[in-house]
């Protein structure tokens, strides 16, 4: 072994060939070989004498050895590789290896160097080894492989494309024809790594990188499983981890790789470490060649073409079943997966490796295609897959051709797939699926692209297909096993693409960012092995290629719908071609012009050529244009008349029908001898000849013709058609030629395509790869008759290249996942839907509820609301909770589904909560089934059978199933079931349930115990980390569950209520908006179910109100906040709308509870708690009453303070109950007792307890308002105007209560607390009091007087005397003495009053009644009496005006009441109702309007006596103001008294005059025995009062001087009072007056005396009768006041009025009187005033 060692002499690369040189030596034939061994020892004798040189000789193969010692050396070698001795061969084959893999060996093969003769030891080293290939040595080869794949992984040996393709075949040579398994392995294993090896270099474009040993395992994925024997994997790795690893210590010294490992040889650790200048050295041969780019890259372009050329080779005719050629096909298609797999982004940003894998690649996938060997098309998937995750930005066009026809063409073939490549596709789908971006760009770049497939809809709709599998009825070659393996791994790819989406989604809500971040190692790509980091790095950086662009959804969104609404009008015109033009044209696809419609069907994809030629046809005005546009379009300059036919038929199929055909050829040949001027005489001749021409062409080309047209009868049948001359027989000729060799077709007919399929399966427009593809499954040969097609393709690709398809569009924002949900929901909907329902496999159903987990997620974050509803709704649906008794163990695993969403979820399932509550709510109603608990309803509707049965109570599902069978209606009702959408399970059906139903309901539910209550609950709890929307959306959903679940009409429960009271706990520390938002909600529900009919549930609901709100006054409230109103606002609803008693008393006692325990807390909740006491104190029922006001009594007693603590405007709330329990009808105690609170309010009030601010004045503005107040009456508020006038205004009404205890309390305090609290009101206040507090009091009262009055229909007096002021004397006394007194008291503030209390107190005078008049008359004496010194003259003005007033306001309203006796007649009998028996009809009606009569009159009579009584109490309360302060009263203010004091006497003495109407009176009183109307008395006293107070002021000497007198006429008016007095006394008397001068006044006030009769008193005294006498009687005593007014006058006076007295007193002597006083009198003044007079004058 030593010995060994020294040979080589001292160099580095000596002590490698020593050895191998000596074992060659001693292994050789020497007889054989004796040059061999003369060259082994003078290579060894030369090595002795050589040390490395100090400078490496790079032009020496050994550049440590000078290039002739080099040469000398390794051409031992190369004679021992020609030895063909595998003994000699193997140390040689050693040896080199050595040298290449420690890099010794610097050197460039070139193989153009050997064609010139000037090829180097080393290419011929290199040559030798390559030839032993043929010597089929199994070991040899091994060495073989071994040397070549270190030659290439030497980075200082450059090898030349065409030589490394050299390389690589050798290596094809091996594996193709070794006949060890194990080599042919190896040489696979091999080649796989010289593909790595060369294009990572190309990639880096350097010789030293770091290479990736190829897996071996992964070679044998589709192929060369049956080569592997034991261990043979093991050892091929093993062999190419040596060579690798001997040649990665340099690459470590240099790279410091990571991937370090020793060499066997330890020895040669020296070597390795000198190495690495030599490397450096030596990177200078990698240079550019003429192309521009690196020799490196020139190389792996060149083995990349070849290795797609040899993917190309297809079997000939004569070897169909070439296996080998087969084997190397598939070889090349493996290694070109290699190369895809390990390519990096210098394949996508070099242009010219782009163009590579579409000129070669592309087409290599395009041709074998065809084939239907399973290895190729699982190599193809795998492939295409590489293409389409890493450069589907740059192969745009490619990929829209390949996956159609790669992957759709199979998976949308369901009922006759191959399972072994339907299943690739599914597999090679779930790859793609797993890469969001990949699934994106697809819908991106092909769905939304108008000139592209939908690929992802057609793969979403494939893939529904699958899942479904064949349709029902349909043959098919699949075995059940291979149709649920279908079904399952469908249903895995749209699991696996909604999960992507639903993963990138979250990705991008997250980051934000608008590029997607490198894949994180999450579960999406779980199962993508493949796939190294690298490689996913590499995936996203095709966003960032250079063709590529950016753009938002919206713009997707738009072109999609583009083409969308295009596919619906070319199907619309494949059916109606007009119909299809008139929606492209309205939907603005095209326009209106006949020139862009042709240009439209010309040139738009997908229309039917068939119906293009049928419109062109038409000889519609439109259509017509359109044809003429269309053929117009076309230049047919230049071209023979066939091949113009031919040119203008391809776009579309002529018609069937002639006369179509003949509009379409006229304008044809039209349009050709316009381009052809010379071509034809006319046009006719061009038409005849085309229409012959389509003739010829139809007869030749249709087999369906036997006697096909000869050229002779073609020239024939066209004689004479050129103006009447015939065209040339060889021009004729050769257009037969032409048309019988070659039909006339269009392009879908003369190319293998099909435009008559439907948008959706359209490919580019290159359908046609369909029909090469769809072949026959045995032929391998897609060229030949096809290859034109190829061609064709690749023109296309050319052409389009520059088209917007071209261009690859990104996208960041997650708004596209809209529109791909909007295609893909339907279709998953259906496969999970179908799958679930039809499978009990657990991992299907498994994968089925993970789709509608993610489908549920994505459409939830989406805000997509149909679409999750649909995937909730379906979930929900699945639980089977609804059919208890056919739950399976998929059911529960839908429930598990359900929580799951409810949890991870929630923030957006919105409406959809519903559907999971209603599912969580009949779990746990199963759940307590199973547990033997009784039911909600057996507490909610116990009735009084079923309150003497005991409830079911069992513990556990034993003996639920030995007692509860059929003694449990709940548990027959759920073992019947339901449907879903049901709120109650049907208990009614008469369907029985049997003891095996029983117990296979019972085992169903040992399947819930899975789903514990806490996972239940933590739904509920969990609902504290919902957002804002989404917990008001759960708590809308909760309450539409609760209120379901209550109104059932036969199981309710309270489950959903309880979990609403555990919501609103959870959640009431939230902000208050949110809060308030759900309390929004809830009160609603509350409410709602607190009025419903059954009282148990109202209960229960009313009790779960008052938890909540126990809770949540424990919180403290803010001042000026208003959520305790809102919270407390169900109770106020509910007490004001329920009608039951139980309800609204147990509301009063839950308030009264919470407030009594709580009272601190309690801040602006008090104002619902008053409108809940307010409702009770009007409720129906006493309890109610009493309790409500024995609470309200406790909070005014003692927790007064509280109530305006935090928000005043409370006081009034608390005013507004009090008033109303003032109104209580049970107990008058409560309301005399609320009327003292309301007293007890006003004192703390006038304390100052209560601060108004402009909030709250505001509100009470608000709420005034709604009692009629006017806003503008409240802006002062001084003295808290909002507080003061709600209680003094109900006080006010209170007034008018019919309960005189009420009224008079009310009125008491009401006017005690103006009287003791005035003094803090201001004028204006004063003013809002009297407007709206005192003057409405006299008002209700005085508006039923005046109606009254006003009354003009006076049909029956009972009409009338039924009707009265609620007011008795008493009280009315009792209100004007407290408003006069009041008045009085605060006079100074309130003297602006007057006119208003003066009207009041009229008021009183006006009424019909004389206790009203006596009271305002009092009143105002009293008024008069306090304030007479205070009163100014303005204010006894208004005082008399208002009598005035008072005086003359009734006399309309008594005119109109004596005015209805005009037309009453009484007859001379008294009727007697004794006779009403015995009377005829006729007798018995007269009777009967006779008593209506005396109705009327005693009615009359009633009124005309208070009316009297009222006028003398006016004239006397005159009179008494007068006396009392005649003294301060101005002229003005006697005037309107001797006005008001003449308009009586006046009107007394107008109803005197009525002399018929008091004759019907009186003989009414009569009938009736009623006193007479005192008319005479009226007239005598008003007279009297007018005499007397004339006479007082003539004789008044105090206050105001005569002058005063005489300017009011006091005088003079007094003797007209005497004068006429002294008429109405002769009048009665029978005297009249000679005197011919008589005035017409006087004449007017006796227009019932008849002239005969004053003619006849003239002449006769008639003798007085008993009625005048006594009147006269009457009359006397004011006829002594006259006569003694008269005398007192002065004799000057008497003077001036002796000429109209005198006639009248000459009457009164001869008058009768009743008393001798009277001529006494008469006497006297004619002695003491008429003689003086007379004798002067004589």
């Amino acid at each position: 072994m030593s010995s060994s060692l020294s040979l080589g002499g001292p160099s580095r690369c000596g002590r490698v060939l020593g050895p191998s040189l000596d074992k060659i030596i001693k292994n050789v034939a020497w007889r054989k070989h004796s040059h061999l061994v003369a060259a082994c020892k003078s290579s060894l004798d030369k090595l002795d004498t050589l040390s490395d040189l100090p400078t490496p000789d790079f032009s020496s193969p050994i550049p440590s050895l000078p290039r002739p010692a080099a040469e000398l050396s390794l051409t031992p070698l190369l004679l021992a590789l020609d030895t063909a001795s595998p003994k000699v061969i193997e140390p040689a084959l050693e040896c080199l290896y050595k040298l290449f893999s420690l890099n010794f060996v610097h050197c460039e093969i070139d193989r153009s160097d050997a064609a010139d003769g000037n090829a180097s030891i080393v290419l011929k080293l290199v040559d030798s080894v390559c030839k032993l290939c043929s010597l089929g040595d199994p070991d040899t080869e091994l060495g073989m492989l071994r040397v070549l794949l270190s030659v290439v992984r030497s980075p200082s040996v450059m090898i030349s494309g065409d030589y490394l393709v050299h390389t690589v075949k050798t290596c094809y040579n091996v594996y193709l024809g070794g006949l060890n398994g194990t080599n042919q392995i190896c040489a696979k294993a091999v080649l796989a790594q010289i593909m790595l090896i060369v294009f990572t270099r190309v990639e880096e474009d350097s010789m030293v990188v770091a290479v990736r040993t190829a897996s071996v395992g992964d070679l044998l994925e589709f192929t060369d499983r049956n080569l592997s024997e034991g261990s043979s994997v093991l050892f091929v790795q093993g062999f190419v981890n040596e060579v690798m690893e001997a040649s990665d210590g340099v690459n470590r010294i240099i790279r410091e790789s990571n991937s370090s490992s020793e060499l066997r040889n330890g020895d040669l650790s020296a070597e390795k470490e000198d190495a690495n200048v030599e490397i450096h050295e030596g990177e200078g041969i990698v240079k550019q060649d003429a192309s521009g780019e690196s020799k490196i890259r020139e190389a792996g372009f060149m083995l990349f073409k070849n290795l797609s050329k040899l993917s190309m080779k297809f079997s000939t005719q004569e070897q169909s079943d070439d296996q080998i050629l087969l084997r190397g096909k598939i070889l090349s298609l493996e290694l070109l997966k290699v190369i895809m797999d390990n390519a990096g982004p210098i394949w996508r940003s070099n242009e010219r490796f782009l163009n590579i894998i579409k000129q070669f690649l592309c087409l290599s996938l395009l041709k074998n295609s065809a084939l239907s060997v399973m290895t190729i098309f699982q190599l193809l998937s795998s492939i295409f897959m590489s293409l389409l995750s890493k450069f589907r930005s740059g192969l745009k066009a490619e990929i829209g051709i390949f996956f159609p026809m790669l992957i759709l063409r199979v998976l949308e073939n369901v009922l006759l797939p191959s399972f072994l490549q339907k299943m690739t596709v599914l597999n090679l789908l779930e790859k793609i699926s797993q890469d969001p971006m990949i699934i994106i760009d697809i819908f991106v770049n092909y769905d939304c692209d108008l000139d592209a497939p939908n690929i992802y809809e057609r793969t979403v709709s494939g893939l529904l297909k699958t899942a479904l599998g064949p349709p029902p009825g349909s043959a098919t070659t699949l075995s059940p096993v291979q149709d649920l393996t279908f079904r399952l791994e469908s249903v895995k790819c749209l699991v696996s693409i909604i999960k992507s989406m639903a993963v990138w989604m979250d990705q991008q809500l997250k980051v934000g960012d608008l590029y997607l971040p490198k894949k994180s190692q999450n579960d999406s790509l779980e199962n993508h092995s493949n796939q190294n980091g690298e490689e996913a790095a590499a995936e996203y950086e095709v966003q960032a290629e250079a063709n590529s662009e950016f753009s938002d959804a919206a713009t997707f969104e738009q072109r999609r719908a583009y083409k969308l609404e295009l596919q619906k009008g070319v199907s619309l015109f494949n059916r109606k071609p007009a119909k299809g033009i008139e929606f492209f044209i309205h939907t603005k696809k095209v326009g209106g012009s006949p020139e862009e419609v042709a240009f439209f069907l010309k040139h738009t994809a997908g229309l039917n050529p068939t119906m293009i030629g049928d419109y062109l046809g038409d000889r519609e005005d439109f259509p017509l244009k359109v044809m003429h546009a269309y053929v117009d379009s076309f230049n047919f300059e230049n071209l023979d008349f066939g091949e113009a036919i031919r040119f203008f038929l391809r776009g579309f199929r002529l018609p069937g029908e002639a006369q179509k055909i003949d509009r379409i050829m006229e304008k044809f040949a039209e349009r050709y001898c316009i381009c052809n001027p010379n071509s034809f005489t006319s046009a006719d001749t061009a038409y005849v000849l085309a229409y012959s021409v389509i003739m010829l062409n139809t007869d030749a080309h249709n087999n369906m013709v036997k006697d096909k047209m000869t050229k002779a009868d073609f020239i024939r049948n066209n004689r004479g058609i050129d103006d009447g001359k015939d065209l040339p027989d060889d021009y004729l000729g050769v257009l037969y030629d032409q048309i019988v060799k070659n039909e006339i077709k269009m392009n879908a007919d003369s190319e293998p395509q099909n435009k008559q399929v439907n948008g959706l399966n359209r490919l580019l427009g290159l359908d046609g790869i369909l029909n090469l593809v769809m072949g026959k499954p045995t032929e391998e040969k897609p060229l030949g008759a096809d290859g034109f097609l190829i061609k064709h393709i690749q023109e296309q690709f050319k052409a389009k290249s520059g088209k917007s398809e071209s261009i690859f569009y990104g996208v960041s924002d997650v708004a596209i996942l809209r529109f791909m949900v909007e295609v893909c929901w339907g279709p998953m909907l259906a496969a999970f839907s179908m799958t679930l329902d039809q499978s009990d496999d657990k991992l299907a159903t498994s994968q089925c509820l993970q789709g509608f987990r993610y489908a549920v997620h994505v459409s939830a974050v989406l805000g997509m609301q149909t679409q999750r509803d649909a995937f909730v709704t379906s979930v929900a649906k699945f639980t089977y909770l609804h059919c208890a008794a056919d739950i399976k163990q998929k059911n529960v695993d839908a429930m598990k589904t359900i929580m799951s969403i409810a949890i991870e979820d929630g923030n957006y399932l919105q409406e959809a909560w519903e559907h999971i509550l209603t599912c969580l709510s009949r779990f746990e109603h199963l759940q307590l089934l199973g547990e033997g608990v009784p039911p909600d309803a057996s507490f909610l509707n116990i009735t009084n059978a079923e309150s003497e049965e005991k409830p079911l109570k069992s513990s556990n599902l034993t003996s639920l199933k030995r007692k509860g069978t059929l003694q449990n209606p709940a548990v027959m009702a759920v073992v019947r079931g339901g449907s879903y959408d049901s709120n109650t399970i049907v208990a009614n059906t008469p369907k029985l349930v049997t003891p095996e139903q029983v117990n296979n309901f019972i085992s169903n539910l040992n399947l819930l115990d899975q789903i514990g209550s806490y996972e239940l609950n933590h739904i509920f709890a969990h609902s504290q980390r919902l957002n804002s929307e989404a917990i008001v959306s759960f708590v809308k959903a909760l309450c539409k569950v609760a209120i379901s679940e209550l109104q059932s009409p036969t199981d309710p429960r309270v489950f959903s209520l309880t979990k609403i009271v555990e919501i609103a706990h959870y959640n009431m520390d939230r902000i208050r908006l949110v809060w308030s938002r759900i309390w929004n909600v809830l009160s609603d529900f509350f409410v709602s179910v607190g009025l419903s009919e059954n009282l148990s549930v109202a209960i229960f609901v009313m009790d779960s109100l008052r938890q909540l709100a126990m809770k949540f006054l424990e919180r403290e409230e803010l001042a000026n906040y208003n959520f305790q109103n809102e919270f407390l606002r169900p109770f106020v609803i509910v007490m004001q709308k329920s009608s039951s008693a139980e309800i609204r008393e147990l509301i009063v006692r839950c308030i009264s509870q919470m407030v009594l325990s709580r009272v601190s807390n309690v801040k602006s909740g008090w104002k619902s708690v008053f409108m809940v006491f307010t409702a009770a104190a009007a409720d129906e029922r006493k309890s109610v009453v009493l309790l409500a006001f024995e609470t309200m009594e406790k909070i005014v007693r003692e927790y007064f303070p509280y109530i305006t603590e935090t928000e005043s405007m409370t006081f009034t709330d608390c005013v507004r109950c009090l008033i109303t329990f003032t109104s209580s009808r049970f107990n008058s105690d409560v309301s005399l007792n609320a009327i003292a609170f309301l007293r007890y309010c006003a004192v703390k009030l006038a304390e100052g307890g209560l601060i108004s601010d402009d909030g709250d004045e505001d509100a009470y503005i608000l709420a005034g308002n709604e009692e009629g107040f006017d806003r503008q009456a409240f802006a002062n508020k001084d003295e808290n105007v909002a507080f003061w006038m709600p209680l003094l205004t109900g006080l006010s009404k209170l007034a008018s209560d019919p309960r005189l205890s009420i009224r008079r309390s009310s009125l008491e305090v009401l006017f005690n607390i103006l009287k003791d609290h005035g003094h803090l009101f201001s004028r204006p206040f004063w003013n809002l009091v009297f407007k709206y507090v005192i003057f409405p009091i006299f008002n209700r009262v005085h508006d039923e007087d005046e109606a009254k009055l006003n009354n003009d229909e006076l049909s029956l007096p009972s009409s009338h005397s039924s009707q009265g002021s609620t007011w008795d004397s008493e009280t009315s006394a009792v209100a004007a003495d407290c408003l006069v007194d009041l008045f009085a008291t605060f006079f100074s503030v309130l003297r602006s009053q007057l006119n208003h209390v003066l009207s009041v107190l009229t008021g009183f005078m006006k009424s019909p009644g004389q206790n009203p008049a006596r009271t305002g008359v009092a009143a105002l004496k009293r008024l008069t009496s306090e304030l007479g010194g205070q009163l100014s003259e303005d204010d006894w003005r208004s005082i008399f005006l208002s009598l005035k007033a008072a005086a003359t306001a009734t006399i309309p309203g008594i005119l109109k009441v004596i005015r209805s006796m005009d037309d009453v007649e009484f007859s001379d009998g008294v009727p007697s109702y004794n006779d009403f028996e015995g009377s005829s009809e006729h007798e018995v009606n007269s009777i009967d309007v006779e008593d209506d009569n005396l109705q009327i009159a005693a009615y009359v009579i009633s009124r005309l006596k208070s009316h009297i009584a009222v006028q003398l109490i006016i004239t006397q309360v005159v009179m008494d103001v007068y006396k009392r302060h005649q003294e301060v009263l101005s002229p003005d203010a006697f005037r309107i008294a001797v006005d008001i004091l003449l308009s009586i006497s006046s009107h007394a003495n107008q109803l005197n005059s009525e002399k018929n109407l008091l004759r019907k009176l009186k003989k009414v009183c009569s009938t009736l025995e009623l006193s007479d109307p005192p008319v005479v008395h009226f007239e005598n006293e008003s007279y009297q009062n007018h005499l007397s107070f004339l006479q007082e002021l003539l004789l008044s000497g105090n206050g105001n001087g005569s002058e005063s007198k005489e300017d009011l006429g006091v005088e003079s008016e007094l003797v007209d009072v005497c004068e006429k007095i002294l008429h109405i006394y002769l009048d009665c008397a029978g005297i009249r007056s000679l005197n011919l001068n008589l005035n017409l006044k006087q004449k007017q006030q006796q227009p019932t005396t008849d002239q005969n009769q004053t003619m006849a008193a003239v002449h006769w005294i008639l003798p007085l009768g008993s009625a005048i006498k006594e009147e006269l009687a009457a009359r006397t005593s004011l006829l002594l006041s006259v006569l003694r007014a008269l005398s007192s006058l002065e004799k000057d006076s008497f003077r001036r009025h002796i000429s109209k007295l005198f006639p009248l007193l000459v009457d009164l002597v001869k008058a009768e009187h009743s008393s001798g006083e009277v001529l006494r009198m008469l006497s006297d003044m004619f002695q003491s005033c008429i003689g003086p007079i007379v004798l002067e004058e004589s």
